[in-house]
């Protein structure tokens, strides 16, 4: 039992990451609808914009004359490994040694072999076809996440790729590990050297959007600062040429997360799949339910008239009269006078696209569009976007039938019966799935129709679970190899991994626990004011019951909190809990590790992910820094969407008083500090 709530604890907070990702790119995308560029600068930053936020990829003899490896000169003092083409076994030898030496290889050999594996992803089907005639067996494995210990460890355990020896990689090899760039050039060069035994499926986090949250965007840039971005752009290309499944023997369908009671295999074969270089799309809304709402803000009257009854304009404005910026002298005054206005109007943008914080998004199959291929038929692109989608995205349930899968805040849940149907549709025995970590590596679910299968041990702490891969024989009957790739974990005793008996908590639960409690921080306001809705009498207590149901009423993890509440609130005698003491509590762990006011940092805690990746939409050029240019245009963008008057020499001073150092680059850590400061100053 205290696993299984350890686990839900990692996965509930793993998958609300997810579903603010989505958001977030909801947001921006609704910016970028509602925005007119008032010059041909603009108009180019709004082009390269809306081609970031929405996927859109470079054409054909663009993207070779981006790449341009050839100009890069590999100098004599370089003592990595060698590349050269057609690839061999002995240079997969000698990358494998070369990362386990924490070697790296040069930017002209990564910018090669991504051109090389494009051409090569470009030939082949969106669903790949092995056969077991050819080889004894085929291994196939899941999610890696940049683990590239767990990519060594299974070559050791199983060995390398070779005629005779097939493997299928399921998708997600990048993200949260630290290593997912030497994970791709491996598979990348295993697949150019034996095309016809390695395939590789795309996964929901080969995206280059997900990718900004996750990390591989940022380890990218960290290795390779001067042609990083030519290398970002590649991997991002690449990875929507990727296949989107896999079948073996025609008997056997390996996708990254599931189906739905739509998923069409023929459709799925037609589609173009490179016009998805990122499945994350923008929410249509719904006209009948948006459009009073709408109408409100505008000052207009439903029948598309104004208030005084003078024909309304059809642009869209968030406030009907613009707001004069005070003198940027008074620093303070300015400061308060940002904060809260741009606060109130992004608010207004949150609710107008469904993004607030206090309710979760419900994403609807049939109000997506995507924000590209916009002359093609509206319902071709949705439903194309939405095949895709569900393969990568869904996950089963043991519930029968097929519902939006609101926890991760895309793709699906699909019931046994839905399995059940798609298997005798298509003459399938099962389905190999990955996209959910399992503690065993491995786990059977739909009277063993659907096995799903996770390659990254240790996934959420060490000790946390293992990992594992699936040998398929001519027989089709599937065999388990399991292991843990790091050392600590083979030392742990099964108490400490498990927490059962001896140990009162392991080392696996204290990890989840502490991450509860900073998901928990990271709320304080807003469970405050949940408690005091129970609170009529203004005691500054609320039974444990109420706690419960206020906490998820918030934090909205599907959680047992009544099971979990010994972990995270102290006993009382009375059954009552003061809960503003509790609530300091928490303060005092977390500043304990920050020495920063807790209104504050608990700001900083719920919004570091969101800001990090704000900063890295802003950061175009992915430099790890924002110019003054950037900069600037970014805030046209807002000031102009959400009708806010400021010259440009008042953004030119507000950007100044950003670069703290002043080199003339915001990096983070100022984007950061700037953030604290004006909400220090706003409190």
């Amino acid at each position: 039992m205290r696993r299984r709530c350890t686990w839900r604890i990692f996965q509930s907070i793993e998958y609300s990451c997810e579903q603010d990702q989505i958001k977030l790119h909801n947001f921006f995308s609704y910016l970028m609808d509602q925005f007119t560029p008032s010059s041909s600068k603009e108009s180019k930053f709004v082009f390269c914009f809306r081609m970031f936020i929405s996927g859109e990829s470079y054409k054909e003899a663009e993207l070779e004359k981006y790449c341009d490896y050839e100009s890069i000169e590999v100098p004599d003092s370089y003592t990595g490994p060698h590349l050269s083409f057609p690839l061999l076994p002995d240079h997969a030898t000698a990358l494998l040694e070369a990362f386990q030496q924490k070697q790296q290889l040069h930017a002209r050999y990564v910018l090669n072999l991504l051109h090389e594996t494009r051409k090569h992803l470009k030939q082949l089907p969106n669903i790949s076809h092995v056969s077991t005639c050819y080889s004894e067996e085929v291994t196939v494995c899941g999610d890696l996440h940049g683990q590239l210990d767990d990519l060594f460890l299974i070559f050791y355990k199983n060995g390398l790729p070779s005629p005779s020896k097939s493997y299928v990689f399921n998708g997600d090899f990048v993200d949260r590990g630290k290593q997912s760039l030497e994970i791709l050039v491996i598979l990348f060069t295993f697949l150019l050297i034996y095309p016809k035994e390695v395939h590789l499926n795309r996964g929901n986090h080969e995206d280059h959007m997900v990718n900004l949250r996750y990390g591989f965007t940022k380890e990218v840039m960290q290795k390779y600062k001067v042609h990083g971005k030519k290398i970002l752009r590649m991997f991002q290309n690449v990875f929507c040429w990727l296949p989107l499944a896999t079948l073996i023997d025609q008997k056997v369908l390996i996708i990254h997360g599931g189906i739905s009671d739509t998923t069409d295999l023929e459709m799925l074969e037609k589609i173009q799949r490179d016009k998805f270089v990122s499945v994350l799309r923008l929410k249509k809304r719904k006209e009948s339910s948006r459009k009073p709402q709408i109408q409100a803000i505008n000052g207009e009257s439903e029948s598309g008239t104004d208030a005084a009854g003078n024909e309304a304009a059809p642009r869209l404005s968030l406030q009907p009269q613009p707001a004069q910026a005070p003198n940027t002298a008074n620093r303070l005054e300015f400061s308060r006078w940002l904060r809260q206005t741009v606060q109130e109007q992004i608010d207004t943008c949150r609710r107008l696209v469904d993004i607030s914080e206090s309710e979760p998004e419900e994403l609807t199959y049939s109000s997506m569009v995507s924000l590209k291929d916009v002359d093609e038929p509206c319902w071709t692109c949705q439903e194309e976007w939405k095949q895709v989608l569900d393969i990568l995205w869904s996950d089963p349930m043991p519930q029968e039938g097929c519902r939006e899968n609101k926890v991760r805040g895309g793709g699906c849940y699909f019931g046994p019966d839905v399995t059940e149907k798609f298997l005798d549709k298509y003459s399938l025995q099962f389905l190999i799935r990955s996209h959910e970590c399992k503690q065993e590596g491995y786990e059977f679910c739909h009277n063993r129709k659907v096995l799903t299968i996770f390659s990254a041990s240790n996934y959420y702490e060490i000790g946390s679970n293992r990992g594992a891969y699936v040998k398929l024989g001519p027989d089709l009957i599937p065999h388990f190899v399991q292991y843990q790739a790091n050392k600590t974990a083979h030392m742990l005793t099964m108490t400490q991994r498990q927490g059962f008996l001896v140990a009162p908590i392991s080392r696996v639960e204290e990890s989840a626990f502490r991450a509860l409690r900073e998901k928990l921080f990271a709320h304080t306001s807003a469970l405050i004011s949940a408690f005091r809705s129970y609170d009529a009498d203004n005691t500054g207590k609320i039974t444990l019951s109420n706690w419960a149901t206020a906490v998820e009423s918030v934090l909205r993890l599907g959680l047992p909190w009544r099971m979990l509440r010994p972990q995270l609130v102290r006993s009382t005698e009375d059954g009552m809990l003061e809960y503003k003491s509790w609530l300091d509590d928490l303060a005092m762990e977390q500043r304990s590790q920050e020495h920063i006011q807790s209104s504050l940092l608990e700001v900083i805690y719920r919004n570091r992910s969101n800001l990090e990746t704000i900063f890295r939409i802003i950061d175009r050029d992915h430099s790890g820094l924002i110019s003054f240019e950037e900069f600037q245009q970014t805030w046209k963008l807002f000031s102009s969407h959400m009708n806010i008057e400021l010259t440009d020499d008042g953004i030119n001073d507000l950007v100044r008083s950003i670069d703290f150092n002043k080199d003339g680059n915001i990096d983070f850590n100022e984007f950061l500090e700037a953030f604290r400061l004006v909400k220090q100053r706003s409190s």
